[in-house]
């Protein structure tokens, strides 16, 4: 999966609960993917922030 598809995701989850419509069960299992899917994208996020730093590194030596 990407960061893209990922957020993407995220975002329908997001777009469903606030809706309201949607069942119990149902509001608490895309809750819980909703929890996956941020912690992925957060663990993206700083990876990335870490390639950039490594990277900026480099250009100032």
């Amino acid at each position: 999966m990407t960061f893209e598809q990922a957020i993407s995701e995220l975002d329908e989850i997001i777009k469903k609960l606030e809706d309201g419509r949607m069942p119990l069960e149902e509001a608490v299992k895309a809750f819980e993917r909703g929890s996956e899917l941020r912690k992925f994208c957060e663990a993206k996020l700083k990876d990335a922030q870490l390639k950039i730093e490594i990277l900026s590194e480099k250009e100032e030596s």
